[in-house]
């Protein structure tokens, strides 16, 4: 096999979950993407809405058994030695469609190639082959190292997915808690952090403090959490309003390197938003506002693939009037951004 050498690695990945404009759900979920070449897998395969098999919310055991499959311990699961790289967010099942490979052995090295979108257990190269990608040659030293690392406790079984809540407003906190439960996050809501034990800290990713929570506060849970030893993302609620701190926690619980991510920059002014994404990909607008007697309204201003690089959008004026945040959203992650003025 005259594949080119390339080098392997893995780095920790979301797919963001939300409450989307027209009260969708997504579910969120963590998982371990392949970096090949120091790039993600996925942002070389179009603007995909897909997870690998590595994915922190599977049982242990079946984890176990994604990597040794990956290492080529057992049999390729797919006909014709195809395995899975890239799955159905939601039920990971082959009928929403997957991208698989062929993963063989050749002397010490691994090769990917016949990359191609499934449905079925027979695929046709010609027709849904992904060309012009792979094949990859992976020497076998660093791509044994990079997925035994896994086995022995490595980023998925370490993902921290619960959020403590804190603020003055329980109906509101109450209606967040739900809505993070429902995609996948765990949440529980307090005002006192100071007897809880430190172990119990330790679970948390994130804290968000509602806008009723003075710095005196603030600063008392960050004491609990230093003096616990645990580094947490904190979130400072911009608004009551659900679907715009789902996206602010969302953000807060990305553990994917910066420079691996494609929703790199949201800058909202002048009745503009300014985004940057790092590969093509499709993103979202969606603008909040409340009104003079804080109600909430939602508008989605766009929705459209980008290309790399930089980009100006102009927003309705009347979705950003008043007092008004952005929301920006790939697949893979989420931006939030207060509307200056």
């Amino acid at each position: 096999m005259s594949a080119a050498y390339a080098t392997f690695g893995l780095a920790p990945a979301m797919r963001a979950g939300g409450v989307l404009a027209n009260g969708d759900f997504q579910i969120h979920r963590d998982f371990v993407d392949f970096i090949v070449d120091s790039r993600p897998l996925l942002f070389q395969l179009s603007d995909l809405d897909a997870v690998s098999p590595l994915a922190s919310d599977v049982p242990p055991a079946i984890f176990t058994a994604q990597v040794r499959s990956l290492l080529g311990e057992t049999d390729a699961p797919l006909p014709g030695g195809r395995y899975v790289i890239y799955g159905c967010p939601e039920c990971e099942d082959l009928a929403c469609g997957a991208v698989t490979a062929v993963i063989e052995r050749d002397g010490d090295d691994f090769i990917w190639r016949d990359f191609a979108w499934q449905t079925e257990e027979a695929v046709d190269l010609e027709l849904n082959g992904y060309h012009g990608i792979g094949p990859f040659r992976f020497e076998g030293t660093e791509y044994r190292a990079a997925l035994d690392s896994l086995l022995r406790g490595g980023d998925a079984e370490n993902a921290r997915r619960r959020v403590l809540l804190i603020g003055a407003r329980v109906a509101v906190l109450a209606k967040l808690a739900a809505a993070l439960r429902i995609i996948g996050i765990g949440a529980d809501i307090t005002r006192e952090v100071g007897d809880i034990h430190a172990d119990e800290l330790r679970g948390y990713g994130a804290v968000a403090f509602g806008r009723a929570v003075t710095e005196e506060e603030r600063a008392a849970v960050r004491r609990s959490f230093e003096r616990a030893g645990v580094d947490v993302a904190y979130v400072d609620g911009l608004a009551p309003i659900i679907p715009l701190l789902v996206a602010q926690i969302e953000h807060a619980l990305d553990r994917s390197p910066v420079e691996q991510r494609r929703l790199t920059r949201l800058v909202a002014a002048d009745g503009e938003a300014g985004v940057e994404v790092t590969s093509p990909c499709r993103v979202r607008l969606t603008a909040y506002r409340l009104d003079r007697l804080y109600r909430t309204h939602a508008q989605e201003v766009f929705d459209g693939v980008l290309e790399a690089g930089r980009h100006r959008i102009a927003l309705d004026a009347r979705a950003v009037k008043g007092e008004a945040f952005v929301v920006a959203r790939t697949s893979g992650s989420v931006l939030v951004e207060a509307m200056a003025r």
